[in-house]
């Protein structure tokens, strides 16, 4: 028995110090992968590859590493917009870049500002005589503004180009929730705080299919004459008005129509698309497979061309995504989190402001408290402005009001100052299957709001009277922000969004302008001249496992599988499902007061999650 105690502890201990060693060699790695950075050397005579395999944000999210883990699968890619056109920009000065190559073969779109801000800097590569080459076996509307301003836009054989334009259908719950027995309480204010709207109609009302015909034909608008100026002798009215004539005209072709359209240029495979490459920018040294060409990466061109850090420092404050309350984000705008990047060491140090706002809005509590957050830096003495992507609507709007220079563009989706709650109860239903509710009231309160036993006259009342104190607290601060009276504001308010170009003429908005426009506001205003200032992205750097899981996720270096037009059209209808499963899940959450615009167009999200392979599938299925 001794001797098999003994033997038993050695088994143990060689057990344990296993498990030790495998620990090791995974934080190891782990420590490994997070140090390691592209660095200048990466950039190689050739071309600037840009292969995009999911949106195109203003933020991307970060993603949790044991949710991932945990989940057994990895997020697809998001890339930042600014990262995009910065690399484009340090391309055009690059001697080493001979060309820039957009793969869109997975490109799954991005907000119209971001697409127009991506396509001036292509135009800016193509001015200094470097050619932009596109290529996608599907082009929907994002990825033909981006086509649009190639040298050269290449489609595979087997593939289609079409254009969908925004809009479409919304689904609409009253009879649903009549056949359940449901009663919603809804509280708001606003004519067109249409957000409530299918949870106590089974149609859209007048008023809001006004102010979203307004929105979307002014935002298309901006995306046609975007891709017209680019290629005027496109025949982009054939292929929005008439789309079947237009594909019968080239036998029903898809590829051979896009053609003929003018919106591309040349019909070839990725073979043939990577030889014409080589032959402009050079063949891979490494690999010689046909349709390989020498390229460097976003991130080793950006590693080469790093932001300046002389001067003082204006910080820039990313809001973008639902304004939620608590530590959200990135990828969403946690109030706390967003507050604390304000209040804590690096934006208290900053000669300016500017607060990068791309967000429909959201908790009317979170934006409450980024908007107190804001209002105490500016009270530091520092010039704070704001500068609209795509959207600034709603809660986007109100955290925006403290800014002393609001610039948007004319494609930005802005307004919607109102505010709402709902909140459903079930008293009918437990009725119609026999439960009922009784009790003792001590106060016309006691017990409310009860979900179960129904609410009373006293609770919707005073609920609705929150929710319009609310409203008059949005107006007054937008009228004290734009200096005009309350009543003035009403009118523009009433929960109505506006196109960015109507937004000025409202004097909802100051001026047109980019972020760097906006910077160098800010920096004019704290009298810094050229050189005396660089710019700061608070909380950018914030998850150093990012960088890990967007590796395990895929390089972007890989080639990205090709799907025919029918899949990417089904994966788009696959982000209109997970819109309506959020509209239930908003009925159904415990939120207070929201300032959210649902009448914004949905911007895309990244696709279904990567399944992982190898070792980390391995680790990820130990953890499940």
């Amino acid at each position: 028995m001794i001797f098999a105690r003994k033997v038993w502890h050695l088994l143990v201990g060689i057990k344990d110090g296993l498990v030790l060693l495998f620990m090791l060699l995974f934080f190891g790695l782990l420590y490994a992968v997070l140090a390691m950075r592209p660095g200048p050397g990466a950039v190689t005579d050739g071309a600037l590859l840009l292969r995009l395999k999911g949106p195109v944000v203003e933020e991307p999210a970060s993603p949790e590493p044991l949710a991932v883990l945990s989940s057994g699968s990895l997020p697809s890619p998001q890339y930042r917009a600014r990262d995009l056109v910065r690399a484009l920009d340090a391309a055009v000065a690059d001697r080493r870049i001979k060309a820039v190559v957009l793969d869109l073969s997975d490109f799954t779109g991005g907000g119209f500002v971001h697409m127009a801000e991506l396509g001036a800097a292509m135009d800016r590569v193509r001015a200094a005589k470097k050619p932009v080459l596109t290529y996608a076996t599907g082009y929907d509307d994002a990825a033909v503004l981006l086509a649009a301003h190639a040298s050269e836009a290449w489609i595979n054989p087997m593939g289609a180009l079409y254009v969908l334009g925004p809009g479409g259908q919304q689904q609409y719950f009253k009879a649903l929730l009549d056949k359940l027995r449901i009663t919603v309480h809804v509280y708001k204010v606003g004519t067109f705080k249409d957000a409530i709207e299918p949870w106590e109609r089974d149609s859209m009302s007048d008023a809001s299919r006004q102010a979203r015909t307004a929105v979307v034909e002014a935002v298309f608008g901006q995306w046609q004459a975007n891709v017209r100026a680019a290629r005027p002798k496109a025949r982009l009215d054939l292929v929005i008005k008439d789309p079947v004539g237009w594909m019968k005209g080239s036998g029903g072709d898809p590829a051979r129509a896009a053609l003929a359209s003018g919106l591309v240029d040349r019909i070839g495979d990725r073979v043939e698309f990577g030889q014409r490459v080589a032959a402009i920018a050079g063949k891979d040294a490494v690999d010689d497979r046909p349709g390989r060409f020498a390229h460097s990466s976003a991130a080793a061109l950006l590693a080469a061309h790093p932001l300046p850090t002389g001067g003082r420092k204006i910080g820039v404050l990313t809001i973008a995504g639902d304004i939620v309350d608590g530590a959200a984000g990135p990828g969403a705008a946690g109030g706390d989190r967003v507050a604390a990047l304000i209040d804590g060491k690096e934006g208290r140090d900053l000669a300016g402001l500017v607060v990068r706002v791309d967000s429909p809005g959201g908790s009317v509590m979170a934006s409450e408290q980024i908007r107190k957050a804001i209002v105490r830096a500016k009270a530091r003495g520092i010039p704070v402005a704001v500068s609209m992507a795509n959207y600034a609507a709603s809660g986007g709007y109100w955290v925006s009001t403290p800014a002393a220079r609001i610039f948007a563009e004319p494609g930005t989706v802005t307004g919607s100052i109102g505010i709402f709650a709902v909140l459903p109860s079930f008293e009918r239903s437990l009725a119609a299957i026999g439960v009922k509710s009784d009790g003792v009231r001590i106060t016309p309160l006691s017990g409310q709001p009860d979900v179960l036993g129904g609410f009373t006259p006293q609770i919707d009342g005073m609920l609705q009277a929150g929710i319009e104190s609310g409203y008059a607290r949005f107006v007054g601060l937008v009228a004290r922000s734009r200096g005009k009276s309350f009543a003035e504001i009403d009118r523009i308010a009433q929960g109505r969004v506006w196109d960015g170009g109507t937004a000025r003429q409202l004097g909802l908005v100051d001026q047109f302008g980019t972020l760097d426009d906006a910077l160098a506001w800010v920096a004019g205003q704290a009298k810094l001249g050229k050189g005396d200032w660089h710019p700061v992205y608070l909380g950018e750097n914030a998850n150093p496992y990012a960088s890990l899981l967007e590796r395990l996720a895929g390089s972007d270096d890989g080639a990205a599988p090709e799907t025919d037009a029918v899949a990417r059209l089904a994966r788009l209808q696959q982000g209109r499902l997970g819109s309506a499963m959020t509209m239930a899940e908003r009925l159904m959450g415990a939120q207070g007061a929201q300032a959210l615009c649902l009448a914004c167009p949905a911007l895309p999200v990244a696709q279904p999650t990567v399944s992982p392979t190898g070792w980390w599938a391995g680790l990820a299925a130990l953890v499940r």
